[in-house]
């Protein structure tokens, strides 16, 4: 299985780091050994001072497919659930500057804990989707998939344009503004529709 992301589908996160509007979704991938399943314990690399939690809703591909049209793209999932991509942005704003890829910051080991995955038939409408993170009890990130430049159907169209689709995939489909530094002793949470997916601690 492989894990494909989505970096900046949400404009007001492109607008808190300060990068440039694109006008086709930033795909990037992590091993499955950032995955990190059952609230397992996230524990601080020492490679990185400065490790930032970015909460995401997930889409776990049912099927194999690739150049699916947007218009078919709903029928290759049928459960969702949330993350977090973390992000050692010291070491990517350093790997940026030089142009380097970003796999060091982006898919170390333990960088994609997930939560357990719902059918997506359980939600109204997937287009207007709340999902929330908590820090300590404190809520640093709020989203609403309406908000997302561009939808899960989009994402997939995009994304299996390149790479084929197979069961178990997963996609990281973006997250909003809020995305903030952990520490150790963090415990952080996250909700879709004010239920709680995932919860962990940072050690």
């Amino acid at each position: 299985m492989k894990i494909l992301c989505i970096g900046r589908n949400y404009a007001d996160h492109i607008s808190e780091l300060n990068n440039e509007r694109l006008s086709e979704p930033v795909v990037f991938m992590k091993p499955d050994t950032a995955i990190l399943k059952d609230n397992e314990p996230f524990y601080h690399p020492d490679f990185s001072k400065d490790i930032h939690y970015e909460v995401e809703i997930i889409l776990k591909i049912n099927k194999i497919g690739k150049n699916i049209e947007a218009k078919f793209a709903h029928k290759y999932y049928e459960e969702i659930g949330i993350g977090i991509d973390f992000t050692a942005r010291d070491l990517q704003s350093k790997l940026k500057e030089k142009g380097l890829p970003w796999e060091k910051a982006k898919a170390f080991n333990g960088s994609a804990p997930i939560s357990g995955f719902v059918p997506k038939s359980q939600f109204s409408d997937l287009k207007k989707l709340n999902f929330h993170l908590e820090v300590n009890g404190n809520t640093v990130q709020q989203g609403n998939t309406e908000m997302m430049l561009w939808n899960f159907d989009e994402i997939i169209a995009e994304v299996s344009k390149y790479f084929t689709l197979k069961t178990g995939d997963l996609i990281f489909t973006g997250t909003p503004a809020g995305v903030g530094k952990v520490v150790v002793g963090d415990k952080l949470t996250a909700f879709v529709e004010g239920v709680e997916m995932l919860s962990f601690e940072v050690k």
